[in-house]
């Protein structure tokens, strides 16, 4: 399994940005996928998780500090997922990973996810 990250850039505080994520060697629509975030001096930490729940469902779940302003989608058509950036503020400034397990469930450890992406930076001037 190979993920692709992209998206990335410079942004004023208030902007919007999207984050791709595209996937590819395995189908793509059964399994999980999840960001993460790695801010300059800290530790990488949970952003945003997008589960398989059964047929054409799934559920998201976001850490505290992005919800009302991220959203995680995907498009299996495109075998990709996305990460919709909306009210950024300086303090997500950081490279951003994708991730996906081996499981329809994605969760919010690290340990639970087994392919990464290679990271995408988002810097947010204030």
């Amino acid at each position: 399994v190979q993920l692709q990250a992209s998206g990335g850039g410079l942004v004023q505080a208030g902007d919007s940005r999207r984050l791709s994520c595209a996937a590819s060697g395995r189908t793509f629509g059964r399994y999980g996928m999840g960001w993460f975030r790695q801010a300059p001096g800290k530790e990488r930490e949970f952003v945003a998780a997008i589960s398989w729940s059964g047929g054409s469902a799934y559920y998201t779940e976001y850490t505290d500090s992005v919800k009302g302003r991220f959203t995680i989608s995907r498009d299996g058509a495109k075998n990709t997922v996305y990460l919709q950036m909306n009210s950024l503020k300086p303090e997500d400034t950081a490279v951003y990973y994708c991730a996906a397990p081996r499981r329809p469930m994605a969760g919010r450890e690290e340990e639970e996810y087994d392919y990464w992406g290679q990271g995408t930076l988002v810097t947010v001037s204030s």
